[in-house]
């Protein structure tokens, strides 16, 4: 995908003393009394201000925060906590600007932070009155928030319509990279893994992959819908019957793109043993059965050793690996040896990997895998959603003013 790049604009002299307004995604997790309890999001966002400052630029940054009422702030709806951990990471003071809208007045080498831009009415349906005049604030807008570039808002949209140059930020562009090494021009074999407590939410998902990807791995509520598919029992296992023709459907496909490449390996591989529970709970006490020796009473759990093996094996022979879900309740340490056994191999392959999801990388990081994984993508919908094999309306909008 051909966008223009604010380092690169960077890098040739065009942003010094010019008007930088960067959407950044700045939405962390806060405690009841508004503390920040998690900061990677905001430190991610550091390198892209470091950039422009560096340049020269006149910097504003803003980012939305919790839900707030358009039109109605609140107390609690301000991003004064992370102006006071984004100073403390970039050691100097960021003033928090309310009321931007109609106007900044601001010079090269300053830097404030635009209080919560989806307090601004007619943010979230990018009302076009809006986005001119966020537009008129800057000289250069730069996207640098992947977590919210499904949404076309007035600060994701908008703006980039109407602002005189729009380009994507250097976490954004990162994302665009990495996707499209990972799905528009991958290494093959492609694996694929996707998991996760409902086929319906990821039905588009895993009928999109199923054109395009060479092995199919199925986790979780997810492939006890599948092993129903396969004629096989699940017990009081977590599952979605009426979705069985859908799970067939795309068993079929990968089966057809198999026989049609002359290749049985395509797939979506079955688990041929499980571990089991009576109880959804830690101590729970975990059998690992048969895929084919579930009674009625049993809850499936994870995917069983013999299974966890096959896949791993696959997994280290891939040249790209996408994943989105664990494939058991990892939380659980009875039930935690699919994915620790996948996580590991994805950790060992030589293939290109990009992880994307909030339970992914929660166990990329229970697991310590992060410097062994090619990418992780820092936005949940967003990532799905280039899963589904749409385009988001962020991408879309700098590829237009990149092309006209």
């Amino acid at each position: 995908m051909n966008v223009i790049r604010f380092s690169d604009l960077c890098a040739n002299g065009q942003a010094a003393g010019q008007r930088v307004f960067i959407r950044a995604d700045l939405n962390v997790p806060q405690a009841d009394d508004g503390s920040i309890t998690e900061d990677t999001r905001i430190r991610a966002s550091v390198p892209c201000i470091q950039m422009a400052l560096a340049a020269g630029a006149a910097v504003m940054v803003t980012s939305h925060l919790g839900r707030p009422t358009e039109g109605e702030f609140k107390p609690e709806d301000s991003l004064a906590p992370v102006a006071k951990r984004l100073g403390e990471l970039l050691g100097r003071e960021v003033p928090l600007i309310a009321n931007w809208v109609d106007g900044v007045k601001l010079e090269p080498g300053q830097l404030v932070l635009l209080e919560n831009c989806r307090v601004n009415l007619g943010e979230k349906k990018n009302n076009e009155d809006l986005a001119r005049k966020m537009a008129a604030l800057c000289d250069i807008y730069v996207n640098d928030a992947f977590g919210t570039a499904h949404r076309a808002e007035g600060t994701t949209y908008g703006i980039a319509q109407f602002a005189p140059v729009a380009c994507a930020g250097p976490l954004l562009a990162a994302e665009i990279d990495a996707i499209g090494k990972a799905l528009a021009n991958p290494k093959r074999p492609l694996v694929a893994i996707v998991a996760g407590s409902k086929v319906s939410t990821k039905l588009t998902i895993l009928k999109s992959l199923s054109q395009n990807v060479d092995q199919l791995i199925v986790g979780g509520g997810i492939a006890n819908t599948f092993m129903l598919a396969a004629g096989l029992n699940i017990g009081k296992s977590l599952a979605e019957p009426d979705l069985v023709d859908q799970a067939k459907a795309v068993i079929a496909a990968m089966k057809a793109r198999g026989e049609k490449l002359g290749d049985a390996s395509i797939a979506v591989p079955i688990p041929t043993d499980v571990v089991t529970a009576k109880t959804f709970s830690a101590d729970a006490v975990a059998t690992v059965k048969k895929a084919n020796e579930v009674a009625d009473d049993d809850l499936i759990l994870d995917i069983g050793p013999e299974t966890a093996a096959k896949l791993a094996k696959q997994l280290k022979q891939a040249g790209t690996i996408v994943w989105n879900g664990p494939v058991g309740v990892f939380e659980f340490a009875a039930f935690e040896n699919g994915t620790k056994v996948i996580a590991q191999a994805i950790a060992e392959s030589s293939a290109f990997s990009i992880a994307g999801g909030g339970d992914t990388l929660a166990a990329i990081a229970k697991y310590g895998i992060e410097q062994q994984v090619g990418y992780i993508s820092t936005g949940g919908g967003a990532f799905l959603e280039i899963l589904e094999g749409k385009t988001l309306p962020a991408f879309e909008i700098l590829a237009k003013r990149a092309a006209g």
